[in-house]
């Protein structure tokens, strides 16, 4: 599989980040891609409730969404949009971030709204609370593709290795990640989780990411941590995308996932226990 991985510095504007997402579409095509990811929130990335009030839509109406799907069947991709933050009817007037899995007809092939909301203080100056904004998810999302089964996963989910676990049970062998990892826990913990998550499974991982300083027309700008990666079931990096925004391509072999758990079938169900 040769596989696209986009790493954005996505803004506040919807318009002005879809137009840098279909310029590196053409470019993934022309490279020979056959598969291609996004980070999170590729629409938009903003922490001002108002201003994404003004500016999201939902995604019948999203105008990204329509954009890209249109794109995936002119280049006959596959292409996984790594989250949209979408207008929904929450009553709380909350968002979904939602992972897209569009085929190379332009046809939407899964949805999976991110579970685990990102609630944490990182540092007194760097706190988050996503669950103000965003409705958790409820459901994992497992999807068929030409080279295997699909899990997907977004961002913060990558902490909790049992939602992993199951997919991987449950028959898939590439694991996404696409993310808007802070910068602080990104230098920490985003390799390590990324490497432990794909050695516990035996998939591959694939896990585009959001980078550097995100221009804000409203509200504090932020900064994300950017290294987008592709693992392999064994935990080597394939692909480290460093902290340039950018297409970056790469060759991955899908025989490698029964190699690995062949070696070591750690992700199986293991016996029941008494404990502790």
């Amino acid at each position: 599989m040769r596989l696209g991985l986009l790493q954005l510095t996505s803004s506040d504007d919807p318009a002005a980040n879809l137009d840098e997402v279909r310029s590196l579409l053409s470019a993934a095509k022309a490279e020979g891609a056959e598969f291609v990811a996004t980070p999170e929130v590729t629409n938009c990335l903003s922490s001002d409730r108002a201003h994404q009030r003004a500016v999201l839509m939902p995604e019948a109406r999203d105008p990204t969404l329509a954009a890209l799907r249109a794109d995936a069947r002119t280049h006959g991709l596959w292409l996984l949009i790594g989250s949209l933050a979408l207008r929904t009817a929450d009553p709380q007037g909350r968002f979904a971030n939602r992972s897209i899995l569009i085929d190379p007809d332009g046809r939407i092939v899964a949805r999976y709204d991110k579970i685990h909301m990102f609630d944490v203080d990182v540092t007194a100056e760097e706190t988050y609370r996503e669950s103000a904004g965003y409705r958790p998810g409820a459901r994992a999302t497992l999807a068929e593709t030409p080279w295997g089964k699909l899990g997907m996963t977004v961002c913060y989910d990558i902490r909790f290795p049992m939602l992993y676990r199951r997919l991987a049970q449950a028959g898939a062998s590439f694991l996404t990640v696409p993310a808007a990892f802070s910068p602080v826990t990104g230098a920490a913990h985003w390799e390590v989780l990324l490497r432990a998550r794909a050695i516990e499974t035996g998939c591959f991982i694939i896990a585009p990411a959001q980078t550097g300083l995100h221009a804000a027309s409203v509200g504090k700008a932020r900064r994300t941590h950017g290294h987008s990666m592709v693992v392999a079931p064994w935990g080597e990096v394939l692909l480290d995308a460093g902290e340039d925004p950018g297409l970056y391509v790469g060759d991955i072999d899908p025989a490698e996932v029964t190699k690995a758990r062949a070696r070591v079938p750690s992700y199986q169900a293991e016996p029941g226990w008494d404990g502790p």
